[in-house]
């Protein structure tokens, strides 16, 4: 029996070795656990954009801001209802956000580009978004419509036969040109302004306990940046993703919205998507920074 507990402990031991000896596997459990966190605290920021961005309801005089969307979900779902869509987006954001960083961490260490420069960060991160975008998709598309006041599925199967009777595999990917679109070059801008910002913190900050206050100042600041630029594309995604029927193609997309809405309609949702995008992904990386002890310098 003592010899046994002993084996239990040594296999432990190695295992935890391996898993901190693992670059790769480091960076997926920080992406990972900085995604659950992150998912839970910003849902209702998600849940929100997607109500502003989601197509007019036939009936449907005004679409309001947040507040009142706020007030429409708390006084009809009650406040739990502020996290409606929050399983299928911790499917997705848990091992996308892992994903992600790992795959970040395998093409930098691959292509040898320790110390990126704009242009290299450009492409590790909408590379690195790109790969997540296309295994993730089917997961964005239910995740979607549970927020939307468009369907009312109970269960993330229910959601999956429903697309698939009605779509095909097809609708288990709809969107996703725009979703690319989006999140590309979200990843990319963002990672080109993290990296420069990162290179402007004085090295007495870099040695000192504001570290982590630092990280995340500049992720702030790259994540509204990025928001900003890729908020058209989000909008797109959305209409395509909630009515594919209506909405077949971008360019179509881009026509309708134009002409039912005007310019103002490619920026609805942009308050909260702002909010969340920003501080989600900030949040992340001082996560990540902290665990895998820094992006630049290896």
């Amino acid at each position: 029996m003592r010899q046994s507990g002993t084996e239990e402990r040594s296999e432990s031991k190695s295992m935890a070795d391996f898993v901190i000896s693992s670059p790769l596997i480091k960076s997926f459990l920080a992406g990972s656990l900085s995604g659950t966190c992150s998912t839970l605290l910003f849902q209702p920021l998600d849940l929100l954009k997607t109500r502003l961005q989601q197509p007019q309801i036939a009936g449907e005089t005004s679409r309001g801001g947040m507040l009142k969307h706020v007030v429409y979900v708390v006084k009809n779902e009650r406040v739990f209802g502020l996290w409606k869509g929050t399983v299928p987006s911790i499917v997705r954001c848990v091992p996308g956000v892992g994903l992600y960083f790992c795959t970040l961490h395998f093409l930098k260490t691959s292509l040898h580009l320790d110390n990126p420069s704009s242009s290299e960060a450009m492409f590790l991160g909408a590379s690195a978004r790109a790969i997540c975008g296309v295994v993730l998709l089917p997961v964005t598309v239910i995740k979607t419509r549970f927020e939307s006041e468009v369907y009312h599925y109970r269960t993330m199967s229910e959601a999956t036969r429903d697309i698939y009777r009605t779509s095909g595999l097809r609708g288990l990917y709809s969107g996703l040109v725009p979703t690319l679109v989006r999140d590309a070059p979200y990843s990319g801008i963002y990672l080109v302004f993290y990296v420069q910002a990162k290179r402007f913190i004085p090295e007495r900050v870099k040695e000192g306990s504001h570290l982590v206050a630092a990280n995340f100042t500049c992720g702030v600041v790259a994540g509204l940046l990025a928001s900003v630029v890729t908020q058209p594309a989000d909008v797109i995604k959305t209409h395509m993703q909630l009515q594919p029927a209506k909405f077949q193609s971008i360019l179509t997309s881009i026509l309708l919205i134009a002409k039912e809405e005007g310019v103002v309609g490619y920026f609805r949702g942009l308050v909260p998507r702002m909010l969340r995008r920003t501080l989600v992904t900030a949040m992340a990386w001082s996560f990540y920074e902290q665990v895998t002890k820094g992006f630049i310098k290896k």
